[in-house]
């Protein structure tokens, strides 16, 4: 999978320095992914979740250990996956980024 952005990823690791070595590990196997789909995705990361936002959109979600989430929204047609939001779990838990643009 194409993954846009590591920059993103950069700044997460930044942020939350706990997370890097589960975001290099998320990174690394997700590169190399070649998923066509969200029960291939699931075979590799079992936590995954697909969850509907406000705009009727389904974004996928990684548990990066039982601390972050990784919210992203995965094109299997053109092996892209876009990083879009990286939160605590307090913060994921409260579920104003469903809503938030």
């Amino acid at each position: 999978m194409r993954i846009i952005t590591r920059k993103f990823l950069d700044a997460a690791k930044k942020t939350y320095p706990k997370a890097r070595a589960p975001l290099d590990h998320w990174y690394r196997v997700t590169r190399a992914a070649r998923w066509q789909n969200f029960i291939e995705t699931r075979q590799t990361f079992a936590h995954a979740s697909q969850v509907t936002v406000k705009s009727n959109r389904t974004v996928t979600v990684f548990n990066i250990t039982n601390d972050f989430r990784l919210i992203t929204a995965i094109h299997y047609n053109r092996k892209e996956l876009f990083t879009m939001r990286f939160l605590t779990h307090a913060a994921y838990s409260k579920n104003t980024w469903k809503t938030s643009p």
